[in-house]
């Protein structure tokens, strides 16, 4: 084999070649005109031996500041989590690492399963009943549960705290401008949510409220008392959390959540320049229907064994 990634054997080569009908591979290029054809060197590097390559790349990989070398102080958002040794070592493992896309189920059930346990972890830690396969960050996840709520509440205005992270609140208006829906700002005090600007602005015009759990200020919001107030007129109620702080917080399903939002970066996702990590969406069972992107469930096949699909 003349490439070892490319693992085709010259019988392998001569039989397509046969099975296409011509004697070469020039042949296939007989229609494109000499004229037109590049004729000249390409403009790269001569290969290097493997050893040599990764020396190279070494080298130019050790100019970044990453964050195993440097604190960081930027705060606000991404951070570098530690992910116990076990994790890269349980992803490898052959059950679960089979093909990325999951719509075959017969050859990607160690995907679909990997898929079923994050949905069950998501939905333990929110309270909430249904959780979908990820989103694209944690942002995009909040605005779609904004959409959601109008959508079923057929309501054009959007409530959402001012302690929400501003660059959520940003994500929100834009996906809000798209639907002509109108997104309002419920202000803050003593850094949560001024629940007498809620009182005042929730109404029957409300498609929902948004609040996050803890706020952008590491405050914890009184999700009890705004529930009262959100479903008093009949609004939903989405909250955005940190999923690794509800490990030790009261969950927002059992505080009353419609919608549970937010980014499993905190899980140990690598920063990677910023994004994008895997936003989770959670609902309660009335919205199952409503939820965006895909759902794994789990089933039997024709001879009893639990198998996994997505549905």
């Amino acid at each position: 084999m003349k490439h070892r990634y490319l693992p085709m054997t010259e019988q392998d080569k001569q039989e397509m070649l046969q099975a296409i009908g011509v004697s070469t591979v020039q042949e296939l290029f007989n229609d494109i005109p000499e004229s037109v054809r590049f004729q000249g060197e390409y403009d790269i590097k001569p290969a290097k031996s493997e050893p040599a390559l990764m020396k190279e790349l070494s080298r130019l990989a050790a100019k970044n500041a990453d964050l195993k070398s440097y604190a960081s102080f930027l705060g606000a958002g991404v951070y570098d989590h530690y992910a116990p040794v076990i994790v890269d070592h349980v992803l490898s493992r052959s059950e679960f690492y089979t093909a990325y896309t999951p719509y075959q189920p017969e050859i990607s059930q160690g995907e679909l399963q990997a898929i079923f346990e994050y949905q069950t972890m998501i939905c333990e830690l929110t309270g909430m009943d249904v959780a979908n396969s990820s989103m694209y960050d944690g942002g995009t996840a909040l605005a779609e549960a904004a959409m959601l709520a109008s959508g079923q509440t057929r309501r054009k205005k959007i409530l959402i705290s001012g302690t929400v992270h501003p660059e959520s609140r940003e994500v929100v208006k834009t996906y809000a401008k798209g639907q002509r829906v109108e997104v309002v700002e419920i202000p803050y005090k003593d850094g949560v949510t001024d629940l007498a600007a809620l009182r005042e602005l929730a109404n029957d015009d409300i498609a929902g409220v948004i609040v996050q759990y803890p706020n952008f200020f590491g405050r914890i919001e009184p999700l009890k008392e705004m529930e009262e107030i959100i479903h008093g007129v009949k609004s939903m109620f989405i909250v955005s959390s940190n999923p690794l702080a509800l490990g030790a917080l009261t969950s927002p399903g059992a505080l009353g959540a419609d919608i549970v939002t937010g980014d499993a970066q905190p899980f140990g996702i690598p920063a990677a320049f910023g994004g994008p990590h895997c936003g989770y969406f959670a609902v309660t069972n009335k919205l199952v229907r409503k939820v965006p992107g895909r759902l794994v469930g789990q089933t039997v096949d024709e001879n009893g064994k639990r198998g996994f699909v997505l549905t």
